[in-house]
């Protein structure tokens, strides 16, 4: 088995983390007595869908990293809609994630770990 780069399991874990904090945080918000607003659905999926990239970054999953780049190039999107300011630390998140993620060392721990699960 190809050695997980150290970086690719730091990355994994702040998505973890970042979908439970983000899903933990937005449970507090519902109120039992209001109607449950539609855009938390999009809002609880989106903290799923970090938890999953993390995991599955961590078993190898070629899928998952693309996964966490395609996340951290919405947030990019969303970003627009507020200030410059966050455009340019989810611009700078997007570069820094995507040059780890493709690294020859990272390419070589999902393309190995691709190889192995099938």
């Amino acid at each position: 088995m190809n050695k997980r780069p150290f970086a690719v399991t730091i990355i994994g874990w702040i998505f973890i983390a970042a979908g439970a904090i983000g899903l933990a945080y937005h449970l507090t918000e519902i109120k039992p007595h209001q109607p449950f607003p539609v855009e938390d659905v999009w809002i609880f999926l989106l903290r799923v869908v970090a938890i999953v990239s993390g995991v599955f970054m961590l078993r190898g999953r070629n899928w998952a990293r693309w996964l966490a780049l395609a996340w951290i190039a919405f947030h990019v999107v969303l970003s627009f809609f507020h200030s410059i300011h966050q455009v340019l630390v989810h611009g700078l998140l997007f570069v820094l994630i995507g040059y780890v993620l493709f690294r020859p060392e990272a390419r070589a721990y999902f393309g190995h770990a691709e190889r192995d699960s099938a």
